[in-house]
């Protein structure tokens, strides 16, 4: 086994018991939709075991297969939005939404709904983290397994070309991004957006109450740094997008962040798939940032 290969192994089994992977994913389409620019399947995937997840996946109208992207909701306090930010955006997105910018690129989406998000609200985020926890279960693992299932899914259509896989997102979904991008070797370019923190250097800026507690996993900072969870990407392509008056991303981290990732990537002979890009904003997407994102996914994708 490579090192890579078991540091992977290290760090998924820091996300408490999880189900295992072997079952084939169950999928069933509710229904189908013309959304003028792309076509919208409403779907309920068997990711888990445990509760059925609401998904959309959207794809250009023309002829498949498609490269996809593996869309990550943002968290914001709106439990409501969940997966619908994929068709409908945020306030802290441009326009317009994912879904339609990706089919105008040819490339088909899929967006889940992760625990108490969407169509799975109902229980409190901390509801669920204290009865997982007593279950010796982790939050942010169980939504972490969801998002490699849902790579387990996308493989398993014959309208997506495998090999063209991306993971995205802002937030909450920048953090799944590169976590599932770092777990799941078949994810083969990452965008992350607005939630690249340096775990050490949140401490120092007693920034830990700004992350929601899905965030925290039991032990992880005795095995890992921020930046060695990214190392795990290399040297496949990964562009970061921060703004340097974001609070949840303290920008002493952010450069200790990119030091690390440039050495390990030109160690690694990939200098140019390596990038992060900061923005004189806060928490947000800026137009710019869509335009470095969607010249990173025309390159790589």
């Amino acid at each position: 086994m490579s090192r890579p290969d078991a540091r992977r192994r290290t760090l998924y089994a820091l996300l408490g018991e999880l189900p295992p992977r072997r079952r084939r994913i169950a999928a069933r389409r509710i229904a189908e939709e013309d959304r003028g620019s792309y076509v919208l399947e409403k779907l309920t995937l068997d990711l888990n075991g445990l509760e059925a997840v609401p998904a959309y996946f959207t794809r250009p109208k023309a002829t498949g297969p498609f490269p996809v992207a593996l869309y990550n909701h943002a968290h914001g306090g709106d439990y409501v939005l969940g997966k619908d930010e994929l068709l409908r955006g945020r306030a802290a997105l441009q326009s317009p939404p994912w879904a339609e910018e990706l089919a105008r690129r040819g490339c088909a989406a899929l967006c889940f709904d992760t625990w108490a998000f969407g169509e799975r609200r109902g229980r409190s985020e901390s509801e669920i983290f204290k009865e997982m926890l007593w279950r010796g279960r982790v939050l942010w693992g169980m939504m972490v397994y969801d998002s490699l299932r849902a790579v387990d899914y996308l493989v398993s259509r014959p309208d997506v070309l495998p090999d063209r896989i991306a993971t995205l997102g802002i937030s909450m979904g920048s953090t799944m991004a590169w976590w599932t991008a770092a777990l799941d070797t078949r994810v083969r370019v990452c965008v992350d957006l607005c939630c690249m923190t340096d775990y050490d250097d949140l401490i120092r800026a007693r920034g830990l109450d700004g992350h929601g507690i899905y965030y925290y996993v039991p032990a992880l900072l005795k095995h890992f740094t921020t930046a060695g969870i990214n190392a795990l990407i290399s040297p496949r392509p990964h562009l970061c997008l921060a703004g340097r008056y974001d609070r949840l991303t303290p920008l002493d981290g952010l450069r200790r962040i990119d030091r690390e990732l440039r050495a390990v990537y030109r160690r690694d002979g990939a200098p140019e798939a390596w990038g992060l890009r900061l923005y004189p904003c806060g928490h947000m997407e800026t137009a710019e940032m869509r335009a470095q994102a969607l010249r990173f996914l025309d390159r790589w994708l």
